[in-house]
């Protein structure tokens, strides 16, 4: 009985001794996404709206204190936690702003159209990738974001195929760079073009990353191209889950890459997550579970909203995590690579959204 006692004492002291040993890189991450809060309510005050999210600011800050100072060994394991689980409950929180009803009422042909366009994108685009020398896991990276939803689904593929942090960042750095252009480019082409609303709403939610960046995009051609724009971008958040359980069968094909950084992302060696890539990563079977609780009414509405902010606040964490565990000079000697895949990424998937937009007789 007393053995039993001593073993159920050492036992919760190791789990608060792991506990505590998480505190210290938490604490920094924490530090790092409050800083990228504060500069983008400094934008918003100062220019009426945020250039940059949060989300990109915090990667940012994080990469800065990581070029001026290496964190050491006590930091590491809160870093890695919130880089890799974090985010795993981010993504899962994701689910509950998408629902069947929500789905369907776009109807069948452009669902198929969506899923097609997803497809095709992330085909042609991680082709472009590996014709300008990107390393699989990089091409991918690039591909999903350009394709699917940008930051965020860069963020829930890495731990999919085992990617690592430098990959990641420099990845994110560049697809937003990109965003940004285009929510500024975009309606200007659609006023050139002639565009009507719905068919704009479509292109934007097609094209644009991230949910308030189509918003954004759709505004200035009235509240019918954000209606649209929103609904074919929940849609398009949507194919997260079979892309990335699609992913998690190809990744153990993938050539290996260096561990050190990859184990930042992850906390786990690269070997070991590879043996484990063919089953579907949990977080994924949770987003698309919290799809259907949302679906059968079992979220409250109320609730929606709030779920919501908490997955961007765990995502902004998991990203100033990711920025802490990058070498910039790494980043800096993929930047051109980088840039010329996204940009031609792009363009590629504008010209398959004008063809998907022409088929269903919308543009």
């Amino acid at each position: 009985m007393a053995s039993l006692a001593h073993h159920h004492l050492a036992s919760s002291a190791q789990g608060s001794g792991k506990r505590a040993g998480l505190l210290p890189g938490i604490g920094l991450c924490l530090a790092v996404t409050g800083a990228a809060y504060a500069l983008e309510a400094g934008e918003r005050a100062l220019a009426g709206k945020a250039w940059l999210e949060a989300l990109v600011l915090a990667i940012l800050i994080g990469t800065a204190v990581r070029s001026l100072w290496t964190p050491g060994d006590r930091w590491h394991d809160g870093i890695a936690f919130s880089a890799k689980y974090l985010l795993e409950v981010a993504v899962v929180l994701l689910g509950a702003s998408v629902s069947a009803a929500t789905i369907l009422s776009a109807g069948a042909g452009l669902l198929v159209g969506i899923a097609g366009v997803v497809a095709s994108a992330i085909l042609l685009s991680f082709c472009i990738g590996r014709l300008l020398g990107l390393p699989a896991r990089m091409a991918l990276l690039v591909a999903c974001g350009n394709s699917i939803c940008g930051n965020s689904a860069i963020a829930a593929v890495a731990p999919v195929i085992g990617a690592d942090s430098d990959d990641v960042a420099a990845s994110i750095a560049f697809t937003a760079v990109l965003g940004v252009v285009v929510v500024l480019g975009l309606p200007l082409l659609g006023l050139a073009l002639g565009i009507n609303g719905l068919a704009f709403g479509a292109l934007a939610g097609l094209t644009v990353y991230a949910v308030p960046q189509v918003i954004a995009a759709a505004s200035p051609l009235g509240a019918a191209a954000v209606q649209m724009g929103t609904l074919v971008k929940l849609v398009r958040v949507l194919m997260l889950g079979p892309v990335c359980l699609v992913l998690s069968l190809v990744a153990p094909r993938l050539a290996p890459q260096h561990v050190h950084a990859g184990e930042f992302v992850t906390g786990e060696p690269a070997h070991k997550r590879l043996d484990l890539a063919h089953l579907v990563p949990w977080f994924i079977i949770g987003f698309l579970a919290l799809v259907a609780c949302r679906s059968l009414g079992l979220v409250p509405t109320a609730a929606i909203a709030p779920i919501g902010r908490i997955a961007t606040l765990l995502t902004v964490v998991s990203m100033a995590a990711l920025g802490l565990g990058v070498d910039v000079r790494t980043v800096a000697k993929a930047g051109g690579r980088v840039t010329a895949a996204v940009v031609l990424s792009l363009f590629g998937l504008g010209a398959i959204s004008f063809t998907l937009l022409a088929v269903l007789h919308i543009a």
